[in-house]
């Protein structure tokens, strides 16, 4: 596919935003930078950094927000849209801290549970950017 999703950031390794494979549209691991973000931590909404790289401030209901606004764009530049999403792979930094709040969000964006995709979270170490979320999604897409 193709990483023109410009309402979506720049990945910050080499790897596509999508790739096509029949009517599935896989997306790679997405995270909460803002488009127009350069790969580095100023464009992590809620995110302030002391100068060596220890978090001063940390938004996580911002960062899920413009995650799920990064999957929209992507999902919308590559012919699929929101209610075409099938799977959700949660990878959390913190399970304790952010699980919950997650849900909450979650359920605002996912009312229907009959429409809702198949959902895994986990908790993992780190991300490769300060963040605190990033979502690996599987949605469909006309052929």
């Amino acid at each position: 596919m193709t990483n023109n999703a410009h309402q979506a950031p720049k990945p910050v390794g080499a790897y596509p935003f999508a790739r096509k494979a029949g009517n599935l549209l896989f997306l790679s691991g997405v995270g909460p930078r803002v488009a127009g973000s350069d790969g580095n931590d100023s464009g992590v909404p809620g995110l302030s950094l002391d100068h060596n790289g220890n978090f001063v401030e940390f938004d996580f209901e911002a960062q899920v927000h413009s995650v799920f606004a990064n999957v929209k764009a992507i999902l919308d530049a590559n012919g699929s849209s929101w209610e075409e999403l099938l799977d959700i792979t949660v990878f959390l930094v913190h399970m304790n801290r952010d699980f919950k709040t997650f849900n909450r969000i979650y359920a605002e964006y996912f009312p229907d549970p009959a429409t809702q995709p198949c959902r895994t979270t986990i908790e993992i170490n780190r991300l490769p950017t300060p963040i605190a979320i990033e979502l690996k999604c599987v949605a469909t897409v006309a052929d």
